[in-house]
């Protein structure tokens, strides 16, 4: 699967998250892909070097100040023989560069456009924590943990990508596909919305074998949700089924010997980790 994209030329501008994860997801299909950052960088390379080192490490990163006319003819010839250009920012910027059509100046060229709002909307700024906070899968006054919408953008980009490779076999001509991150954070409020994973629904609490507990030095993660996991647990640890019952026992003993017991007993237990306890990388 590594291979399946060899051949395949990409040209990314899109600097930030959802871009470069999605740049980073063909290069590790086997795309050639260049990397074009303006000279000030990519932000995420200050925030996150490390991270930034990996997603580009399959990469050609060159930089380019599409002002001047000798940069811009270099990326005209990039995308001369490229088969998908990825943007991530607002239309009238990708106007200001002249590329709102690049699909339609350059043969066989798709344009893969991530954008955080479409429609009359289509110039509002926003941020993962917006889109997040207009779709109910944010508990305030924590910050999320994880970019949800920035990843989701990213694998729908991919998606994006690759229906543009296979339309491209039937047909010479490129597209433009718009990615909108709203949309993507939409889709991820919906477990929020029909009652699913909000707090007090089934996945956010109500149910005791489902659910965070603390231990005697930390805390686990108890994914008990089918039948036969949660009578096994329940029958494992001796106790009703209440969050009361629950927390007693697991507060009792080291994170680690409910994770032994998990694994001796097939019951989904996982210890949570951080950074600072020893996170899986």
């Amino acid at each position: 699967m590594h291979d399946i994209l060899d051949g395949v030329r990409v040209v990314s501008l899109a600097v930030n998250l959802p871009g470069p994860l999605a740049a980073a997801r063909l290069a590790s299909f086997g795309a050639t892909v260049t990397k074009v950052e303006p000279p000030m960088g990519d932000p995420l390379a200050a925030v996150v070097p490390d991270w930034y080192s990996e997603l580009t490490g399959k990469q050609h990163v060159t930089v380019l100040d599409l002002k001047d006319s000798g940069d811009r003819a270099k990326l005209e010839d990039e995308l001369a023989g490229a088969d998908l250009l990825l943007t991530a920012m607002r239309p009238s910027a990708l106007r200001r560069l002249g590329l709102d059509n690049a699909h339609e100046k350059f043969a066989g060229l798709s344009h893969i456009e991530i954008v955080g709002h479409d429609g009359d909307l289509e110039e509002r700024p926003g941020h993962d924590l917006t889109y997040q906070a207009a779709y109910g899968t944010l508990q305030p006054p924590l910050m999320p943990t994880v970019p949800v919408v920035d990843l989701l953008g990213a694998e729908r980009a991919v998606s994006a990508a690759l229906l543009a490779l296979r339309n491209k076999s039937n047909s010479t001509a490129g597209r433009r596909y718009r990615v909108v991150l709203e949309d993507a954070a939409a889709d991820a409020g919906a477990a929020v919305r029909y009652g699913l994973s909000g707090p007090g629904d089934p996945l956010g609490g109500a149910i005791p074998t489902y659910g965070i507990y603390a231990t005697a030095d930390g805390y686990i993660a108890l994914g008990a949700v089918e039948p036969h996991f949660s009578a096994r647990t329940l029958e494992a640890l001796g106790v009703a089924d209440t969050h009361e019952d629950l927390a007693r026992v697991f507060a009792e003993e080291n994170t680690s010997h409910w994770e032994e017991l998990a694994e001796r007993v097939d019951i989904p237990i996982a210890g949570i980790r951080t950074p600072e306890r020893g996170v899986v990388k």
